[in-house]
């Protein structure tokens, strides 16, 4: 290991910020979590990150980089995170600057979705592949592009938005002016609004945190029709989605993970023979719908590794 470079990974959340070191693709250690509510603004959250990074260096004198998986928009060759709407005090700030001042390392600082991609294109479910969409699908939709062996970020470095995208252009509004955005049809909340007023409809009692996905996969693999056609509308849904990604990008293969995604085969079946009914052959004779390999540690892999590749180290070993 003495010879072998390792680097920090942080996954900052909503509510806490998770932080890691990673060695060859693993995770070695993991420190305690960082409560981003107790924080009115951002210098002193990002000084109480430092610490956690000082006292993980103490231990692991071959940490050469630090990355930082940040949700919401980045500006990725700057480090600059332009709001976060669940933590008080960031916007514009300059993250990378800021903490490769304090730690005296190099700092990537990527959107957090991009992080996941990155982690399953070197690390996980897609790696040895040149073309790959990955989606994470929890409270949010997440995603992340790559094409001709490159990461996708586009003209202002936010592409990848999958959630964003529109599956019905007379949709509900969404967050950003954009109507009918797949994650407004496929988020937690969605699905379980979805179970509990279908159970309603059927006249059948139910408790609206017993419609949550996780208690649905339970009641599907009872066989419970209610639950299985939810799921199907689920995967409907999605392959909207994912249909419009393979028209444009043609991947070999979209990865899926996250919360919803623990469905497994209730999801992942009627996904594949919803999505394949809307492709022609050259769009779906070699593609592969493959759950994701890392959970969630999938930000921490992503982001120690995209750091160790920036500063210039081979990280396909």
């Amino acid at each position: 290991m003495s010879d072998v470079p390792l680097a920090i990974g942080i996954d900052f959340g909503g509510t806490s910020v998770k932080t890691g070191v990673l060695y060859r693709g693993n995770l070695i250690e993991e420190a305690p979590r960082i409560d981003t509510q107790e924080f009115e603004e951002a210098r002193p959250l990002i000084e109480r990150i430092h610490e956690t990074v000082r006292d993980l260096r103490s231990r692991h004198p071959r940490i050469e980089a630090i990355g930082v998986g940040m949700p919401g928009f980045v500006d990725f060759p700057t480090g600059m995170v332009h709001n976060l709407t669940n933590v008080k005090g960031w916007q514009r700030i300059y993250l990378k600057r800021e903490l490769n001042e304090l730690a005296n390392l190099p700092v990537t600082v990527e959107n957090d979705a991009n992080c996941m991609a990155y982690a399953e294109w070197k690390r996980g479910s897609g790696r040895g592949m040149s073309h790959l969409v990955a989606l994470t699908l929890g409270t949010g939709v997440g995603g992340g592009i790559v094409i001709d062996n490159r990461m996708v970020r586009g003209a202002n470095f936010v592409a990848g938005e999958l959630g964003q995208t529109s599956i019905d252009y007379q949709g509900p509004d969404g967050a950003y002016g954009n109507r009918g955005s797949l994650e407004d049809y496929v988020g937690n909340q969605q699905i379980t609004d979805m179970a509990f007023k279908a159970y309603t409809d059927a006249g059948k009692s139910m408790e609206r945190s017993d419609c949550e996905p996780a208690h649905l996969t339970a009641l599907a693999l009872k066989g419970d029709a209610i639950a299985l056609e939810i799921w199907d509308r689920v995967a409907r849904k999605l392959s909207t989605a994912l249909m419009n990604c393979c028209w444009l990008l043609n991947p070999e293969a979209i990865i899926i993970g996250g919360g919803v995604a623990k469905a497994g085969s209730l999801l992942f079946d009627p996904l594949e023979k919803h999505l394949r009914s809307q492709l022609s052959p050259p769009f779906k004779e070699n593609l592969r719908l493959l759950p994701a390999r890392f959970g969630n540690e999938a930000g921490i892999v992503g982001a120690a590794t995209l750091a160790l590749e920036e500063a210039g180290f081979n990280v396909d070993d």
